[in-house]
């Protein structure tokens, strides 16, 4: 039996896995681009030194903490919220997030299409909550 959740608590919950979830997101893609090319690091080093390469960045190993934060928050939501809401309000706020954080952080550009898309994300999940 799921127990009942404030709007707020359930908010709350679903902030810390969409946050966690766009920290993640974004530090390993940021630790991916100053790596280069694994191709490249794979040909020089080897596969283990490819790996130790990967696992020897700190982002990317602050995006790996951010990712198993986002999972366990996500099992936590999904043990006092129904899956019905959960599953597609956390996985569209990290689109919409993730759009917002890579324009930012790893300064991409973000094509007019995916604001719009974002802006119906926001849309559906507000149908979602009411």
């Amino acid at each position: 039996m799921i127990a009942a959740v404030t709007g707020l608590e359930l908010t709350a919950m679903l902030s810390v896995n969409v946050a966690s979830a766009t920290a993640g997101d974004i530090l390993i893609a940021s630790a991916f681009r100053h790596i280069g090319d694994l191709d490249v690091v794979k040909a020089r080093c080897g596969f283990l030194g490819a790996a130790l390469t990967v696992l020897r960045d700190p982002r990317f190993l602050c995006g790996f903490a951010a990712m198993a934060v986002s999972f366990f928050s996500l099992l936590f939501t999904l043990s006092h919220a129904d899956v019905s809401l959960v599953a597609p309000a956390a996985g569209s706020l990290t689109f919409v997030s993730n759009a917002i954080a890579a324009r930012i952080f790893l300064k991409e550009r973000v094509d007019h299409r995916r604001w719009v898309a974002a802006i119906f994300v926001c849309c559906g999940v507000a149908l979602l909550k009411h």
